[in-house]
């Protein structure tokens, strides 16, 4: 009998559950730049980029949203063959579909500024944010370190499929893909007519050079092995390491084209990865707090305290410009753009009561800027925490 009432409530609850994926986000097929392989713009295994595509239609008709997809870095040929054949390396690992949510939403009560726009999200299968560009291709490992060919050849193939015409356009992405936004953002600028108006934005992508609990550089050090210097902004390099070029702190002042940060103060990734990594953190004294910030002792607590006073800090890179959008929430969480729960919806994250959706498309039409940071954690709320399972806890 029990078993049964259990059995029921589980179909219930797998029921609401496929209800709500259904009313809140919709799959969109894969598309294949096949046309790249031959200019060499490929993937870590030599197959050709893809990114999924949902037609603009209305008023939205000639305006883009090119959206990046996260996924971290490979910073050496060990690192960068474990992900040569998962979905981060080759498209032929990727699925056929993608769920479409949040700012990709097609919906207008779910994503009123942008709901018609031609929106796309560009697969990420280069381990380096779309900085490399290495000709010569080990045969004993056969990776292809091509990155910025691929961002060229999608970018390219998109205008040939209209984007040439947009209005309006803007290159966003979430967390390897943030950082893909902001390191490109002037040369998407470049690559779009001049006629258009062109933002960036970036959802978890302004990853700042911190030590690690050991009083280790671990994440410098990690950058330093990643990026190709002659892809990272040049108004960064000739003045600092290309390993430093890759943090936003130390070269966002320099671009040009507006760009929105938004981002948690506790960004949860970079509590995992930046703050404590596993190899700063041998006992594993992290973990549990790592998985859960209720979990986190009150000790582990004032250091995060001090993460985000470091975080703001390095958001004063940005410099005060009013082209520049600010959205630093109280949260726990990693990648709030995506998901309508944190885009927008009644129950969503707020600064100054105001939404992340509203706050980008304010700023974006210019209807208002919005540079807002919170206060420290617990104060807000509206939070949506990010809690992990614990099997599940890939780092850097």
């Amino acid at each position: 009998m029990v078993y049964g009432r259990w059995s029921q409530w589980l179909n219930l609850l797998v029921c609401g559950l496929q209800i709500l994926l259904k009313t809140e986000g919709f799959n969109v097929g894969i598309t294949y730049v096949e046309n790249a392989v031959a200019k060499g713009a490929v993937c870590l295994d030599g197959s050709p980029p893809a990114y999924h595509f949902d037609k603009g239609f209305g008023a939205g008709i000639n305006n883009w949203l090119v959206h990046i997809e996260g996924g971290g870095w490979c910073n050496n040929v060990t690192t960068c063959l474990s992900r040569k054949n998962t979905r981060l390396g080759s498209s032929k690992q990727m699925v056929k579909e993608v769920a479409f949510s949040g700012m990709l939403s097609n919906k207008q009560k779910f994503n009123p500024d942008f709901y018609n726009w031609n929106r796309i999200k560009v697969r990420y299968c280069d381990g380096a944010s779309f900085t490399g560009d290495v000709e010569a291709v080990n045969p004993a490992t056969n990776l292809h370190f091509r990155g910025a060919r691929v961002f060229l050849a999608v970018i390219e193939d998109l205008l040939a499929r209209g984007m040439k015409n947009a209005q309006n356009a803007i290159l966003s992405g979430c967390s390897a893909g943030g950082l893909t936004s902001i390191l490109h953002c002037d040369k998407f600028r470049t690559l779009i007519p001049l006629g258009t108006k062109v933002k960036c934005f970036a959802d978890a992508g302004y990853f700042i050079n911190t030590k690690d609990v050991s009083g280790g550089q671990h994440i410098e050090t990690f950058y330093n092995e990643v990026g190709s210097s002659k892809n990272l902004p040049t108004s960064c390099t000739s003045r600092l390491s290309p390993g430093l070029c890759f943090f936003p702190q130390y070269m966002a002042r320099q671009i040009q084209t507006p760009l929105f940060i938004v981002n948690a103060a506790y960004d949860s990734w970079q509590i995992k990865n930046i703050l404590a990594p596993g190899v700063a953190d041998p006992h594993g004294t992290w973990h549990s707090c790592k998985l859960d910030i209720n979990n986190c002792s009150p000790s582990q607590l004032q250091i995060m305290q001090s993460f985000r006073l470091q975080f703001l800090n390095a958001v004063r890179g940005l410099g005060n410009s009013t082209s520049r959008g600010l959205f630093i929430d109280s949260c726990y969480a990693h990648c709030q753009t995506e998901m309508q729960e944190t885009w927008l919806r009644a129950d969503s994250p707020v600064l100054g009561k105001t939404t992340i959706a509203k706050a980008v498309g304010d700023w974006y039409y210019d209807r208002s800027a919005f540079q807002k940071i919170d206060c420290p954690y617990p104060c807000n709320p509206t939070c949506h925490n990010r809690v992990f399972d614990p099997n599940d806890h890939p780092e850097v």
